[in-house]
């Protein structure tokens, strides 16, 4: 009886799909510029990252409940995560309609400064087989940027359907950011008797 190969598991398959939604997304922006305006690719952009995001917890869900983890997985799931969130906010910070501008920008740097940070401090801790597990407020983190992003995404077409929607994208940033800034921190002092020795 022949057993599918890890790297092709359904949860690693989820996985690869959230990576390759970060190109589709990307092309749904180019749309929108050249067109100076288009609220199908705004919409068609929230599309495809809330199924991106749904896949995020299909993958570790279904890993867990199926015995099927593997170091592939554990590897690219933080990785497509990164991936997906850094591409959307650089890609409203630098749409026509900028989305993300003034002080929000400084939201998306806190965003994107602790993503890098925290990436190298594991890469590190990894080195000396020190493992780091993602906490309860790490998860509400995600879940935070993801909602915000989402609210963002739709931006000038969403406040066509719902007025203020761009507004409680910023919001909801700027709660991701304060969530982002705690994690980090709580990551650093976790790590930081290993760093020390």
């Amino acid at each position: 009886m022949s057993t599918t190969p890890a790297a092709y598991n359904i949860p690693n398959l989820l996985t690869y799909g959230r990576i390759l939604a970060v190109p589709l997304i990307v092309l749904c922006f180019f749309i929108e510029g050249k067109l100076h305006s288009s609220d199908f690719a705004r919409w068609t952009a929230l599309g495809i990252f809330v199924v991106a995001s749904i896949t995020d917890f299909l993958d570790g869900y279904l890993a867990r409940i199926w015995n099927q983890t593997s170091n592939i997985g554990r590897m690219l799931d933080p990785i497509a995560d990164k991936l997906l969130i850094a591409t959307a906010l650089l890609l409203m910070a630098a749409d026509t309609e900028k989305t993300i501008a003034g002080w929000s920008l400084w939201a998306a740097i806190i965003i994107l400064c602790r993503e890098i940070l925290v990436s190298g401090l594991r890469e590190y801790l990894a080195g000396l087989k020190v493992s780091v597990p993602v906490t309860r407020i790490a998860k509400w983190k995600t879940a935070a940027q993801m909602f915000a992003i989402a609210f963002l995404l739709a931006g000038p077409a969403g406040d066509k359907v719902l007025p203020y929607t761009t507004q409680m994208g910023i919001g909801l940033l700027w709660i991701a950011a304060i969530l982002t800034i705690y994690t980090g921190y709580d990551y650093f002092r976790a790590g930081l008797k290993h760093m020390i020795d």
